[in-house]
């Protein structure tokens, strides 16, 4: 059995509000999503935050290695009726949520998400194969360097960017390092998983979030999902990175609101 994964749940239980699921990224953490949390529960909303295996304060489990087996861990702590946000790889796993148990997501809200990170000749936005490939091959010696350059690209032409590079550093301190093996295993997620299959098969309602300079997930891609997903749509934000929700929180919490609404 795979270990439990850690989460923080915040705001009002009330049976007849679908809460939100808060997923983060690769090399994060639960507390990327403090100012989004908070700002959500201030306007009377449930926020469940999740430790992704290995991330945080979820312990890595070496028998839940795959995307499919992580999906599983996932799927037996989600509520049922559920918001589900996912950030960058974590809109991978809500997109793989809402396709494995439709009747647990009412929706979904995908921040600087792809179905494929990495280009090829079908799909341009995404990044170029050798980037990943790079980063990959020098984990093994020097894991905080590959994250810090990571995080680095994220806020790279963003509105506030010093700020936002402070805030992912800042949870990646108060909430712990990820575990080098689940840095290892999500850039695989990362290079390999390829999700524009089931996309079509997706009927719930979708919100995309994007950001006009995102150097990780380009705004086509979220422009992709709008358009193949059956109920979609999508806000780009001027002058936002790969990490909207933190350079542009009032725009982003207004948008999940009135989607949510």
């Amino acid at each position: 059995m795979s270990a439990a994964l850690h989460v923080a749940a915040d705001g009002p239980r009330d049976a007849a509000r679908s809460p939100w699921v808060l997923l983060h990224g690769w090399g994060l953490n639960l507390r990327v999503f403090d100012t989004l949390a908070r700002a959500l529960v201030e306007r009377g909303e449930r926020v469940i935050r999740v430790d992704l295996p290995g991330h945080g304060q979820s312990a890595f489990d070496d028998a839940a290695t795959t995307f499919d087996a992580q999906c599983d861990a996932l799927l037996a702590l989600l509520p049922p009726r559920a918001l589900v946000a996912g950030w960058s790889l974590g809109g991978q796993f809500a997109l793989a949520l809402a396709q494995r148990a439709p009747e647990r997501v009412a929706a979904l809200a995908l921040i600087a998400s792809t179905p494929r990170f990495v280009a090829r000749a079908d799909w341009p936005a995404g990044m170029k194969p050798v980037f990943l490939e790079t980063f990959a091959s020098r984990l093994a010696t020097n894991w905080r360097a590959v994250l810090d350059e990571f995080l680095a690209l994220q806020v790279r032409g963003s509105r506030d960017a010093d700020d936002v590079l402070r805030a992912l550093q800042a949870a990646l301190e108060a909430h712990g390092a990820p575990d080098p093996r689940a840095l290892a295993a999500g850039v695989g997620f990362l290079r390999d998983n390829d999700l524009r299959e089931v996309v079509p098969g997706i009927a719930c309602p979708t919100l995309l979030v994007s950001g006009q300079h995102d150097r990780i997930t380009p705004p086509a891609a979220s422009a992709w999902l709008a358009a193949t997903l059956p109920d979609a749509r999508h806000v780009e934000l001027p002058r936002a990175g790969h990490a909207p929700f933190l350079s542009h929180p009032r725009e982003t919490l207004d948008a999940l609101q009135e989607f949510a609404a």
